[in-house]
């Protein structure tokens, strides 16, 4: 049984990792701030899921599960480095898996300074302490937002990723390059995930599913941007912990390969990996709301607007390399993974359409 740390599990993917991971039998220890970026019912609908019940969290207070022997939670800043370090020191992680971050890209075009507190002094106190406490592997959330204005799809883990367009992408890069600095300055095994539009039930409220599913049942106008011509590598949430639950147990290596004269950027000399992580056959975003209407049995109220700062027109992930390295195999519908989304919302805020 490995000690595992996994940040970010009131969120929704470290939620469903951690419940993979508890019925996997291993010793898990969950950290959220819990913060306000959205409704925090469903955070604490998500913990109590897992057995830790809201009038139980306090900030610096480890919580066991009423429902999990193997699951204890913590609510804690990312930033607060004092409480981190002794966090590591105390609990003696094997694993780490950080997955807490302030996330959107729209929200970094008017918040910017809360995406360097969380994503980048957060993810520094991260690293800091894996260092200090021999953590055996770090696995973090990068984003496919990295890939900017890189038109060349599918988008692979061997092209530059120099041009980002918002300062949430900017944040996930700069974890990749202070990832690979302690990977080479501390030998600290690291291997970066970039997500591409992971969707499923408990989603979150400010992603597009979550957004045209409760638009469509409140009679609600939907926002379409680019006029709908948007496509998105959509990846079922259950795919992706069954992907990040392999990665965990095979910490980066040295690539013998890599040379400083044609350098791979998913690798290094020292134990350093990059990937993508994503379902590789992306939908256009108008049949992915048709999907949800069919689902709803309710039409959506469309309106086609402009390009929106910060997005990009599609999203193709190339996921050979994790394919290869780890047997990962994608293999949700989107019509399974929608219709399970809408069974999950309509039950969790009670609505019978």
């Amino acid at each position: 049984m490995a000690k595992i740390l996994v940040t970010g599990t009131a969120g929704f993917i470290g939620f469903h990792l951690a419940r993979k991971l508890i019925e996997m039998g291993e010793d898990i220890v969950g950290l959220d701030n819990i913060n306000s970026y959205y409704d925090v019912k469903i955070k604490f609908g998500r913990l109590a899921e897992s057995g830790i019940q809201e009038n139980e969290v306090e900030y610096n207070k480890l919580v066991a599960s009423k429902k999990h022997s193997n699951y204890q939670f913590i609510k804690l800043n990312l930033e607060d480095a004092e409480n981190i370090a002794q966090l590591f020191e105390d609990q003696k992680f094997d694993y780490v898996v950080n997955l807490a971050a302030q996330a959107g890209v729209r929200y970094s075009l008017t918040n910017p300074s809360v995406y360097v507190n969380s994503n980048i002094t957060g993810f520094l106190n991260i690293l800091e302490a894996c260092r200090h406490n021999q953590v055996k592997h770090l696995v973090y959330a990068s984003s496919s937002s990295v890939y900017g204005l890189n038109e060349d799809q599918p988008f692979s883990t061997s092209q530059n990723v120099d041009h980002p367009i918002s300062l949430y992408a900017a944040s996930k890069k700069s974890n990749e390059l202070m990832a690979h600095s302690y990977s080479h300055l501390f030998n600290l095994p690291t291997t970066g995930l970039r997500f591409f539009t992971v969707y499923g039930p408990w989603g979150r409220p400010d992603m597009a599913q979550f957004i045209f599913t409760k638009a469509i049942c409140e009679n609600k106008p939907i926002n379409v941007f680019n006029h709908g011509n948007m496509w998105r590598d959509f990846t079922y949430v259950d795919d992706i912990v069954n992907g990040i639950s392999k990665i965990i147990y095979k910490p980066a290596t040295s690539n013998p390969l890599w040379s400083g004269k044609n350098p791979d950027p998913a690798s290094s000399k020292a134990p350093y990996k990059l990937y993508n992580i994503g379902n590789s056959n992306p939908v256009k975003l108008m049949d992915f709301i048709h999907c949800i209407e069919e689902n709803l049995g309710k039409k959506a109220i469309i309106n086609l607007l402009p390009p929106q700062p910060g997005d990009v027109p599609s999203t193709y992930a190339d996921v050979k390399s994790l394919a290869e390295d780890f047997d990962y195999k994608p293999d949700t519908p989107i019509s399974k993974g929608v219709a399970e989304f809408t069974r999950w919302y309509k039950g969790f805020f009670d609505i019978d359409l």
